[in-house]
């Protein structure tokens, strides 16, 4: 009965996009640019109307008929971040100095909600140590209470979001979550993009042997996929590092930041290809420039906008990597508080849907304060290609 129903959702698509379109190619409609666009109108963009048609229907009926707990809040979250973005937009427009205000004015709403959101996770990462209410370590006798807070369903008001498996408090490991994943990444991503950067520009900058031998030690790096790359060597250093959790740690900042450092050097090699075969480098060059001078003052301010731009995808995916390794038990090591490793940890929490639905939540929590920051940042990201690249709305 399913494949059925399932059947006649797709014949029913189809049926209405294609009446879509031939109604409204015989419609008188008021305005020509009207008549002539349902005219040279193709079956398969009548097929995307259809198609937004009923995912409307299917939002109306998941929302307010079946009520579905995890759309309701999917939905109420983009609302409420639309609103965050147009508000802090609109202050940043009327707020703060001339330079901000016309840089607030020039940016979208999406970009506006990208910057709130990266702002706030700076400020958690930073003060998690004043914000969270207890350690990230600190275990309570209270086990699996249920998020809420409610002492009537079995919650506790001391623990909002419940405790894990181990009785620590969950709201206090997702802000130490901020700290310990986001500052990694972060801290990972520059080394990366020194390393990268400086070998990208000096084999652009001196060309001949240096820039075969390291661009041939950069296609044998980036021809085994990141990933199981990432996970065989850390796999041999945790062996080495043994119970050393600061060493596996440092380890693992080394490892990615290596292996995403040959993305940063195909870019930086290619803007800086591009840079030194202008008139200004071969006039510093005939002044007798150093090569530091023409790396640092002539190519590297040329190229920041490509590489600021690849600065955020590049820190997307550290930070994906690093959890994804967390996840996998040989990243960021207990006791330390880290979403990957809450998303494993409470995984089996999912069980519980049936009865909670808060309870089924909680690996979500963390999973979305992924998502989330991985969204805001491509937010600034695309915004800042799209103002870089002197195209205009």
């Amino acid at each position: 009965m399913q494949i059925l129903t399932i059947l006649a959702w797709i014949v029913a698509i189809f049926a209405v996009g294609w009446v879509f379109r031939f109604f409204g190619r015989r419609i008188s409609w008021p305005r020509e640019s009207q008549q002539i666009y349902f005219r040279d109108m193709s079956y398969l963009v009548a097929l995307g109307f259809a198609l937004g048609l009923f995912a409307i229907y299917w939002s109306f009926d998941f929302y307010f008929i079946r009520e579905v707990k995890f759309f309701q809040w999917a939905v109420q979250g983009i609302i409420g971040f639309s609103i965050l973005g147009y508000l802090f937009r609109y202050a940043g427009r009327n707020l703060g100095t001339e330079g901000s205000k016309k840089l607030f004015r020039q940016m979208p709403v999406t970009a506006a909600f990208g910057l709130l959101v990266i702002l706030f996770y700076v400020v958690v990462a930073v003060f998690a140590d004043l914000v969270a209410p207890y350690g990230q370590d600190e275990i309570f006798e209270k086990i699996n209470v249920l998020p809420g807070g409610n002492p009537e369903l079995g919650g506790d008001p001391r623990f909002p979001l419940g405790t894990d498996q181990l009785g620590r408090d969950l709201m206090s490991r997702l802000i130490y979550g901020a700290q310990n994943t986001v500052g990694i990444a972060f801290a990972t991503t520059c080394l990366a993009f020194f390393l990268g950067g400086a070998v990208g520009f000096l084999a652009a900058t001196l060309g001949g042997w240096f820039d075969q031998v390291a661009s041939r030690i950069v296609d044998a790096l980036m021809a085994i996929p990141q990933l199981i790359f990432a996970l065989l060597l850390m796999t041999i250093a945790t062996a080495w590092a043994g119970s050393n959790k600061t060493l596996i740690m440092v380890y693992m900042v080394v490892i990615i930041a290596v292996l995403d450092s040959t993305r940063v050097y195909r870019l930086a090699r290619a803007v800086g290809q591009n840079i030194v075969v202008m008139d200004y480098i071969e006039a510093a060059k005939l002044r007798g420039e150093t090569l530091a001078y023409l790396v640092f003052r002539e190519i590297l301010p040329n190229a920041t906008a490509p590489l600021l731009a690849e600065f955020g995808l590049r820190f997307c995916f550290v930070f994906l990597t690093i959890a994804a390794l967390s996840f996998l038990g040989i990243g960021i090591q207990p006791p330390l508080a880290d979403w990957g490793t809450m998303v494993r940890d409470l995984s089996q929490f999912i069980n519980f849907a049936a009865f909670s639905p808060l309870t089924a939540a909680l690996p979500l929590l963390a999973a979305g304060a992924i998502a989330l920051l991985t969204v805001g940042v491509n937010f600034v990201v695309d915004w800042m290609l799209h103002k870089t690249s002197g195209l205009k709305d």
